[in-house]
């Protein structure tokens, strides 16, 4: 599409979507109209690539969210048409920065499961893979996170109000989901994923569930207002929210409904293209894999025995031939609470057929290891069933023929502990899958500085469908003359947040400063709660050195806590309270600065992470699967900071011991440490760790009386239910945090040409972290599919 081209089509469709001429016509009417125009130049190939993939074999990916981000300048990067696009909004008086702020993020997922999603698909379109993702449309996704006197408070983010043209209704492709209760109409709304360089146009299919009725028009009649749209909102209610509240039994049963909805309108339209392409459902698994993104979709395996069974009328042996070859599962957690369970109750009620289908996979299994010998307990443990609940993760493991890990360490640790059992009776169905990033969105668009130094010493962006070739720059690793760029390309990026922060939230932060950033799904396991321990006793050896010069720090948080997590919530309360106490304090605020991105998510994800020095990557060894901002600020050229968790070891392996900072427990040291462990003798033993807990509540903080503080400090100090005190060890590993991160800040300032060579290392290394890598590890060795160009 030339400039002429562009901005003829753009200047027609402002036409169209606002009614009004381009001279009068918003920044939200332009972005609406580019996105219009894009959508026309990539109909004809989505087209295409649709029917080609759908008469091959495909991969389908399930999964409860998509975190997608925002999508014009990703597709227009992806097609090549930045250039052409800021002319043609200049010919109208537009900027294209100003027209890309008008689009809201798509709310359609969490954190890390839904970002890694989103990269998949990129790297599955980038590859020409036949692969379409399903999940669901939901209305208002995740929530939007303000802060009131520090506190977390939500709101509905209403992201598909005002119409969005990246996803098309497809109406006559609906499905009918039947529960127990209720029967619905499941709506197809379609995304293109485009690919960088490449013609195909991959698919996410996002099913919206609607009433069969729109309203009770006899109840309206009769003046019933409200009992009319009872059933229209009970509906509504599967897709309104991502991840309701479940707190409650009434939530959980929601939580199953949303999950069973979009599990059977997608494999009904996926059994519907078989018949329709081959016809008939015999070969089913010869061309369909389904791979289950966590334990979300596992409803999938029964509900497909279902369709086998009673409406293709199969045997149970043939039937489940097929499913056992069909379905792989990604386990994304080492964390108990993370392998779902449900209540039996809520099958029953909701679609009591899938709960008989899962009570004879549960009696089939018993059989089965009864046979080859196995002790009772230990096929008591494994059956899917167990007293009144169905555990979804041993259905993925009984059904499925790979499962993986998400880095080489998690992978490891689900063999010896979480799945140790499966992993016994069934070795060869485990394989390893190192996460990754698409370097598109975070390295070629967020970081427009640092991509044109490599395109300019490369000769070419073909490193952006191939980040290996980033490996050819490691010799000028050693140039005075590229390290002072990087030096510079960061600083300009450290500016250009902090033009953004003050902006956004009124904060005015240096970029002489040291950017230290820890953003990521609030959780204790993640410990965010130590770095903010550590920035109170920076904090307090500020105010008793006032004559010594420390190290010019910024410390950037974003993250979400779930709306039911209470002490998740205590936690971001008191990164607001220590941001209050040492931003408000003359003689400290000089030094260091403290700053929470509020509604953290893709788009400030954007912004954060190329003006990023430091990397804070701090779960407690083993608890962390993978991670993937950690990539994410490697191949943006910040050091990693954390323990030796998830993804990390695998950077650490790529960069070395000394282009990194590693400190804490290791994950096979702390079963012995555990046995010794005293958190109070601890703190009594590290000089400044006391005064920081007495200052959660000796008045120094303020939680309002809510207690929070308070019971923070307990989880810490004292053993509560099932859990031991401090069990994170959070305490335990606080004196070499803090000896590593003062180090870190120490080294940062010495010797800025040694930082830029440990960064350039990084980044030069970090190939092996892209998408690309991961998704053609499992096209051959899990999907067995190849790539179909159009």
């Amino acid at each position: 599409m030339t400039h002429a081209e562009l901005t003829s089509a753009i200047g027609e469709q402002v036409r169209t979507v606002s009614g009004r001429t381009p001279q009068s016509a918003t920044h939200a009417e332009f972005w609406a109209a580019s996105s219009n125009a894009v959508m026309s130049k990539i109909a004809d190939n989505w087209e295409k690539t649709e029917k080609k993939y759908n008469a091959s074999r495909m991969q389908h990916y399930f999964s409860a969210e998509f975190l997608m981000g925002r999508a014009l300048l990703n597709n227009l990067n992806n097609l090549g048409l930045v250039g052409q696009a800021r002319k043609a909004l200049a010919k109208y008086g537009q900027n294209l920065t100003d027209v890309l702020e008008a689009e809201n993020d798509a709310a359609l997922g969490n954190g890390g499961l839904g970002r890694l999603a989103a990269c998949f698909l990129d790297s599955c379109a980038t590859l020409d893979l036949p692969v379409r993702g399903y999940g669901i449309l939901y209305r208002y996704g995740l929530f939007k996170q303000y802060f009131e006197n520090g506190y977390q408070q939500e709101k509905p983010d209403a992201w598909m109000e005002e119409g969005y043209p990246f996803v098309i209704r497809r109406e006559e492709e609906q499905r009918l989901v039947r529960y127990n209760d209720m029967t619905v109409r499941a709506i197809p709304y379609d995304m293109p994923i485009t690919g960088y360089g490449t013609d195909n146009v991959g698919t996410l299919r996002l099913w919206k569930s609607e009433p069969i009725e729109e309203f009770d028009y006899n109840a309206f009649n009769s003046q019933r207002f409200t009992d009319a749209i009872v059933e229209r909102e009970r509906v509504n209610d599967i897709c309104r929210v991502l991840y309701p509240n479940d707190s409650s039994y009434e939530g959980k049963v929601l939580r199953v409904r949303q999950q069973y909805f979009f599990c059977s309108a997608s494999l009904q339209a996926i059994v519907e293209n078989e018949v329709k392409q081959r016809g008939g459902i015999e070969k089913f698994d010869k061309f369909n894999c389904i791979q289950l993104n966590d334990t979300h979709p596992v409803l999938a395996i029964p509900e497909l025995m279902r369709i086998l069974l009673d409406e293709y009328g199969l045997t149970w042996e043939k039937a489940w031939q097929i499913v056992s070859h069909t379905f792989a599962y990604t386990n994304h957690t080492v964390l108990a609470e993370a392998l779902e369970t449900w209540e039996i109750t809520i099958f029953d009620r909701l679609f009591p057929r899938v709960m008989e289908i899962i009570r004879e996979i549960d009696r089939r299994f018993r059989a089965e290891l009864t046979e080859a010998g196995y002790h009772p307990g230990k096929i008591d443990y494994m059956a899917p069933i167990e007293g009144n609940r169905v555990k979804m993760a041993w259905i993925a493991c009984y059904a499925s023929y790979s499962i993986n890990g998400v880095a080489a360490l998690h992978t490891e640790i689900i063999k010896k502990d979480t799945l140790h059992d499966w992993y016994d009776i069934w070795p060869e169905r485990f394989n390893n899958k190192t996460n990754g990033v698409t370097p598109r969105r975070w390295l070629n668009q967020c970081n427009p500085r640092l991509s044109a130094l490599f395109t300019e010493l490369l000769g070419s962006d073909a490193w952006v469908r191939d980040l290996q070739k980033l490996k050819k720059l490691k010799k000028y690793g050693k140039n005075a003359a590229v390290l002072e760029r990087l030096n510079a390309i960061k600083h300009a990026n450290k500016a250009d947040f902090a033009k953004w922060i003050e902006n956004r939230q009124g904060i005015t932060v240096d970029p002489e400063a040291i950017f230290d950033v820890q953003i990521k799904r609030l959780h204790e396991y993640k410990r965010q709660l130590m770095n903010a321990l550590y920035i109170l006793d920076l904090y307090f050896r500020i105010k008793d050195n006032p004559e010594r010069v420390f190290p010019k720090r910024v410390f950037i948080f974003g993250a979400k806590a779930a709306p039911g997590y209470v002490r998740a919530k205590a936690i971001i309360k008191l990164i607001n309270e220590i941001a209050r106490l040492v931003n408000n304090d003359p003689d400290a605020a000089k030094t260091i600065k403290v700053v929470f991105v509020e509604n953290y998510n893709v788009s400030p994800a954007e912004h954060i992470i190329p003006a990023a020095d430091v990397s804070e990557q701090i779960s407690m060894a083993g608890k962390e699967a993978s991670g993937t901002s950690n990539m994410k600020f490697m191949m943006n050229g910040a050091l990693t900071l954390g323990t030796m968790d998830g993804a990390n070891v695998e950077i650490l392996d790529a960069v070395g011991e000394d282009n990194a900072y590693i400190f804490g427990a290791l994950e096979t040291e702390l079963p012995e440490l555990r046995k010794s462990y005293d958190p109070r003798r601890t703190v009594a033993q590290t000089p400044g760790l006391g005064r920081v807990l007495d200052a959660l509540t000796d008045g120094t903080l303020s939680d309002d009386g809510t207690g929070m503080f308070h019971d923070l400090v307990n989880s810490l100090l004292d053993s509560g239910g099932w859990d031991p005190a401090d069990v994170y060890y959070v305490l335990g590993d606080f004196a070499a945090y803090r000896e590593t991160r003062d180090r870190m800040a120490e080294d940062y300032f010495a010797d800025r040409a040694q930082w830029a060579r440990m960064c350039w290392k990084n980044i030069t290394e970090s190939g092996r972290f892209s998408s690309d890598r991961t998704i053609g590890d499992y096209a051959r060795e899990v999907w067995k599919i190849k790539a179909q160009s159009v």
